[in-house]
């Protein structure tokens, strides 16, 4: 019975390995496409300002226009960095359930019959 639950035991550590490469596949794929989105993202985000600058600079001196639309910029990265920074403070690095779980396997392996 033990050489049963050792073969057991073992051959789904093989198939959680297996999961597991398959599963990181296609997540390295997705972020692959995530960073051209990001890519393309920020190709638009530069040329629309390039053309935010070119029609200010239509109305007003190009040094003056170029501030305006660098100013937009640093207030948006400001927001998103305050934004950012209090959702960073919520993570906890510590997997809390996987811990209380070990915690509840290793008191029963202590006392299986409780």
């Amino acid at each position: 019975m033990t050489s049963d639950l050792q073969t057991l035991f073992r051959q789904e550590v093989e198939l959680a390995k297996t999961e597991i490469r398959e599963e990181g596949a296609k997540a390295g794929k997705a972020a692959g496409m995530y960073g051209g989105a990001g890519f393309g993202g920020y190709m638009v985000a530069l040329l629309l300002s390039l053309a935010a600058v070119s029609g200010l600079a239509n109305v007003m001196d190009a040094g003056w226009a170029a501030l305006i639309v660098a100013a937009v910029w640093a207030v948006i990265a400001a927001v998103l960095y305050v934004m950012g920074r209090s959702r960073m403070r919520e993570v906890s690095p510590k997997p809390e359930q996987t811990v209380q779980t070990l915690k509840e396997d290793a008191q029963w392996a202590r006392h299986p019959t409780k």
